[in-house]
């Protein structure tokens, strides 16, 4: 494999060659299983949802143009047709001048098309009802098929199944869903001075944050990491390390060991690989330039710079969308869908032109109720500049920086 030492590449560019990874096969699952997956088929309907006319509040269903113009000084006058419980159908059509009183998700009979609430009417005896307020057609109905449509998609391929879409596959009736698979993560420290969580440092070594960070990071992004423990700077280590990894995962994150020096073995490693393609080393993003990425078939293998709060913010960027496209999300690249707050920026902020800069924020709240963002300055080795933080704002490359005063948006931090 030809060494291309920090080919160095935008951060679109880094995109677009994460987006060229297919996403996962698809597996079927019980329904109670799928939240927060990612539909890899359409959900076709099988019935209209709702499969009639329903009523959205207890009260009388009418027709609008009966009481039109309808107000308490000006009431309109109907006679009742008698009520319908909920699981009762209409079995005859509403009569003009007639009402029929109906409770929540009651069937609207035939020429009825809207519902006044019980609260603007008043039962004048005799079976006549007085309506003191006018309702416009469709007004408090659900309409049949408002939801979805027999024969048509009521839900789309790629959809996140939140808890509310997990509401909506249950109403069409779907009782397992076809969606793509989790991807698997392996997550390989690397570095001598490294030492496991439960040993006490000497001058000189430091215990192993990233493997536990970044493995809450891909859970947080619904993949399933691995860790594989602490890897000695020794290439013949960390290329059987690599091994392993791939044969396991879908993705292997590498920390440690991709920037410039005589004991950074990671591309080395890879290109131990027969069928490794190095696709970049290097980003124009701070922190985060030193990262890399190689292709093996359809696996990826990200090398991620050994600074812990680097390597946070690099998977925060690049490392959880890549696992939700994987996942089967059409649009996890998509800006907007990042949670953003708007703030305004308290103080000056300096940036090279040529690199997208992600700088660390804290927010509160100003004495007229806005939100402010604080930038919290400090290297990139030291773990209490992520805590501090609510988010971080993006510097685009062609910027020299913002002034204070300017409005951001906060990419809040997960």
């Amino acid at each position: 494999m030809k060494k291309a030492f920090f080919q160095v590449v935008s951060p679109e560019e880094y995109i677009a060659l994460l987006q060229e990874f297919p996403t996962l096969e698809q597996e079927e699952i019980p329904l109670e299983q799928a939240e927060f997956r990612y539909l890899a088929q359409d959900i076709i309907a099988r019935e209209d949802l709702p499969m009639t006319n329903r009523s959205c509040m207890d009260g009388f269903a009418v027709s609008a143009r009966e009481v039109f113009g309808a107000t308490e000084s000006n009431p309109a006058y109907l006679e009742s047709m008698g009520s319908l419980s909920i699981d009762q159908q209409p079995t005859e059509a509403l009569r003009p001048g007639h009402c029929m009183g109906i409770v929540t998700g009651g069937t609207l009979p035939e020429g009825a098309d809207a519902v006044v609430m019980v609260e603007h009417t008043q039962e004048l005896g005799a079976g006549t009802l007085e309506i003191r307020k006018s309702v416009a057609p469709s007004e408090h109905v659900m309409l049949r098929g408002e939801d979805a449509t027999a024969g048509k998609a009521a839900l789309s391929a790629g959809t996140h199944l939140r808890p509310q879409e997990i509401g909506m596959l249950a109403a069409v009736g779907a009782e397992r869903v076809a969606v793509h698979r989790r991807p698997r993560v392996g997550i390989i420290s690397t570095g001598d001075e490294l030492i496991p969580v439960g040993d006490t440092p000497t001058p000189g070594q430091i215990r192993d944050v990233n493997s536990f960070s970044l493995s809450a990071l891909v859970s947080s992004a619904g993949a399933i990491p691995t860790r594989y423990g602490i890897i000695a700077d020794r290439q013949e280590e960390l290329s059987a390390a690599i091994h392993r990894a791939l044969a396991e995962n879908d993705v292997v994150f590498i920390s440690g060991g991709s920037s410039i020096g005589v004991r950074d073995l990671t591309q080395a490693a890879i290109e131990d690989l027969p069928d490794a393609k190095l696709l970049a080393h290097g980003v124009a993003v701070s922190p985060g330039k030193p990262t890399m990425l190689a292709r093996v078939g359809n696996k990826a293998i990200m090398g991620l710079p050994g600074q812990v709060t680097s390597s946070q913010v690099v998977v925060m960027i690049f490392g959880v969308p890549f696992l939700r496209h994987l996942a089967g999300d059409t649009r996890a690249f998509d800006p907007m869908r990042r949670p953003l707050r708007q703030a305004t920026l308290t103080r000056n902020i300096a940036s090279k032109q040529g690199r997208e800069d992600y700088v660390r924020v804290r927010l509160s709240t100003a004495e007229d109720g806005s939100l402010e963002a604080t930038p919290v300055l400090g290297k990139s080795g030291l773990l209490r500049t992520m805590l501090l933080a609510d988010g971080f704002i993006r510097i685009p490359a062609d910027t020299e920086g913002f002034f204070a005063g300017r409005p951001v948006d906060v990419w809040l931090q997960v």
